[in-house]
């Protein structure tokens, strides 16, 4: 297992030793990386306790890694994937007892546009484990995994690309059930029904309790009854093709604003929520960073326990294989340290310069110390970095 120590800041380079990322207020943060495997499995990665003995264990691909020694299994046939020029067969991935069985599963989204399944927990017996069918099409790059109707079960929100729908697909909610069921959003000649859509969150925009599908082009309004088709969309400019996407009143003036970041260019932004004379909301793009490129998986979440949820992001290595703006620069993994006010400030903390992010970032205590770890999963290989206490 590979320490480091990083400066506040981090702009300077790594040395041996713990991983440190002094805030400026607030408690010093430490991270330690454990390295699973430097293969390309997977840009997706998942937590779950797979084999039911107390510890989360990490899923990414065709494998889960028994946690607290990481020992490779297999959960499909697994293959190794190629860094320059391939991509692999699991972009996302998800943890969830599908079929309420007592054991957890792994759900793969796969390749934008093409089906996404899920994988039957085989109870500790060996084997691979059935694969079940969720969608035959599933598209976006960054597809949601939440709780849109409000029964307690994630669901997946997504496209298919194949019928231009907005579509989300709720997860089985009998015991042994294994069918999700389709509602359509929206559909026809609308934005965010490519395959390869940039962009997608899961909030509440209009403050009534229910959670909205936000793109990039705007927001479809969640009626009473989630299963209902034809949702009303509200159009917004909120900047360039991006990763997950985030609402927060960032300046505290009673207004939420959205935050996004660049897929595959240099960027990170919080557009600021307004309104015009007639009451109409407007969006101002404010830059939050932009020294690296492809910041294409991202999570929010209070990594200092500050109260104020901070972004953990990183570099997507390799995304387009060598054609994006700035591929070949380092494959750094930061934390913002979040301020808000008037001013607001996202002080940037530099965790790892070679690693990075996939298609999305996991963050959940791993050991039970009440303090958020980061999984990542990408084409530098799989990794946990585990929050040191003080």
């Amino acid at each position: 297992m590979k320490r480091f120590k990083i400066p506040a800041l981090a702009f300077l380079p790594l040395f041996a030793g713990i991983m440190t990322c002094q805030a400026q207020k607030g408690r010093e943060v430490r991270f330690t990386k454990q390295t699973l495997t430097k293969m390309f499995f997977s840009e997706g990665v998942a937590v779950g306790d797979v084999n039911r003995d107390g510890k989360k264990d990490v899923m990414a691909g065709a494998f889960w890694f028994q946690a607290p020694n990481w020992e490779r299994h297999e959960i499909a046939k697994g293959d190794t994937f190629t860094v320059n020029g391939g991509y692999s067969n699991s972009f996302l991935n998800f943890s969830m007892d599908v079929n309420q069985d007592g054991w957890i599963d792994l759900i793969r989204v796969d390749y934008p546009g093409i089906p996404v399944v899920w994988h039957e927990n085989p109870q500790n017996k060996p084997g691979h484990w059935k694969v079940h069918t969720i969608s035959k099409s599933l598209g976006n790059e960054s597809p949601y995994f939440g709780d849109i109707d409000g029964d307690g079960r994630a669901d997946i929100v997504g496209n298919d690309s194949e019928s231009k729908q907005i579509i989300w697909l709720k997860s089985p909610t009998k015991k042994g059930d294994t069918q999700w069921q389709k509602t359509v959003i929206a559909e026809g000649d609308i934005p965010g029904t490519h395959r390869f859509t940039h962009g997608l969150g899961l909030v509440d925009m209009n403050d009534d309790g229910r959670l909205d599908v936000l793109i990039k082009e705007g927001w479809w309004e969640a009626p009473a009854d989630r299963k209902q088709p034809n949702w009303v969309f509200h159009k917004a400019n909120l900047g360039e093709d991006c990763s997950q996407m985030y609402l927060m009143d960032v300046n505290q003036d009673g207004l939420k604003d959205v935050i996004t970041a660049s897929a595959h260019s240099y960027g990170m932004w919080w557009h600021e929520q307004g309104k015009d004379g007639q009451g109409n909301p407007t969006w101002t793009k404010h830059d939050i960073y932009k020294a690296f490129s492809q910041t294409h998986g991202v999570s929010l979440i209070d990594v200092n326990g500050d109260g104020q949820k901070d972004l953990v992001t990183g570099k997507r290595y390799f995304a387009h294989n060598g054609h994006d703006p700035g591929e070949f620069e380092p494959a750094v993994l930061y934390w913002f340290e979040f301020k808000p006010g008037p001013t607001p400030t996202w002080t940037p903390h530099e965790i790892d310069n070679n690693s990075g992010v996939g298609l999305h970032v996991v963050t959940e205590d791993m050991n039970n110390d009440k303090l958020p770890d980061i999984v990542v999963a990408n084409k530098k290989g799989v990794y946990v970095f585990l929050q040191q206490k003080k």
